[in-house]
């Protein structure tokens, strides 16, 4: 199921009416109703779509309420001021629903929406939801792009989710279900815990050629390695697609996750790898998982998920404006 937002959700303060130096997110999204045909957007054009699922949570037994995170998202954006070019367009082409614990379904039609924004040239921002998210993410940018080009998935998380799917899928399952069943797709995490995987999953990443980079190796003072590293495999892509699982974060920033763990990486160099993978001319999209406001405090957690989605909007905008100036 997918439906439109409301006007409710993108409220927020307006300190001028007609000056657009001065606009915020909520003066400029444009919310797109479904039933109505919409025109191929330009180039400098991002498109939100939320996906209200937490099925895959559910099923690998983790905290529920991140299918509340893709309109709290939304409200924490709504007042954050919009720093681009005329040009530059938001729009919100909804949310995509699980119903009756059909993810699958959620996942194929998340796919569908995604690959529908990049046909219309909009750089697609997916709001989830559980990590289940990325899967359709994934059929989206698979589909857009065919069965064989090379692409690679970089995956800001604490987790590898490479756990076996013969009896379901899950949030922990969709890497292990990608790189197995394409052989097109290359896989980099960021942010590994060691003590957050088993090391049957460490084994599993090796098995499958998953390449990764640990917390624990992933203070400030390294992220000049770090970034070679992501250019390095970025380069080796055709496509790339960035995905962020909140978990990642030290939960004193972000207590409000479906996982949460007193380590972890800071905001700051979370913000540096979103800057890095979307300012590269190969990356096709980006998704925020794993947000989940009925265990946040005081909405510490959505609203570090709105700044953090916030950098990648921006970064997407200041690379299409390089880009037309080149």
């Amino acid at each position: 199921m997918r439906k439109s937002i409301g006007a409710d959700v993108w409220v927020g303060r307006t300190d001028h009416a007609e000056r657009r130096s001065s606009f915020r997110y909520h003066q400029i999204v444009e919310r797109m109703e479904l039933d109505a045909p919409w025109e191929t957007f330009s180039p400098n054009t991002c498109a939100i779509i939320g996906f209200e699922c937490e099925e895959g949570v559910r099923r690998n037994q983790g905290r529920l309420g991140a299918a509340k995170a893709p309109n709290a998202i939304r409200q924490a954006l709504a007042s954050l001021p919009w720093r681009t070019a005329e040009d530059h367009r938001l729009v919100d082409a909804g949310n995509v629903t699980c119903s009756n614990d059909k993810l699958e379904d959620a996942q194929a039609a998340l796919g569908c929406a995604v690959s529908d924004l990049f046909a219309k040239s909009a750089t697609p921002i997916i709001l989830g939801g559980g990590h289940e998210t990325l899967y359709g993410h994934y059929l989206g940018v698979r589909q857009h792009i065919g069965p064989d080009a090379p692409l690679g998935i970089i995956n800001i998380d604490a987790h590898f989710d490479l756990r076996p799917y013969d009896t379901q899928p899950s949030s922990g399952t969709m890497f292990r279900q990608i790189l197995e069943q394409d052989q097109s797709s290359s896989y980099l995490v960021l942010g590994i815990q060691r003590f957050g995987n088993t090391q049957e999953l460490f084994d599993k990443a090796d098995e499958l050629g998953a390449r990764y980079i640990l917390e624990e190796d992933m203070h400030e003072e390294q992220i000049d390695t770090i970034i070679s590293s992501l250019h390095t495999f970025m380069e080796q892509q055709e496509y790339v697609m960035l995905t962020l699982c909140t978990d990642v974060l030290n939960a004193a920033f972000a207590p409000g996750v479906s996982a949460p763990s007193p380590f972890g990486l800071t905001p700051m160099v979370v913000r540096t790898l979103i800057r890095t993978v979307a300012a590269h001319k190969k990356t096709l999209s980006f998704d925020i998982c794993e947000v989940n406001p009925a265990v946040d405090e005081n909405g510490r957690t959505i609203k570090l998920g709105a700044y953090l989605t916030n950098e990648a909007i921006m970064t997407f905008m200041g690379r299409n404006t390089d880009d037309a100036g080149a």
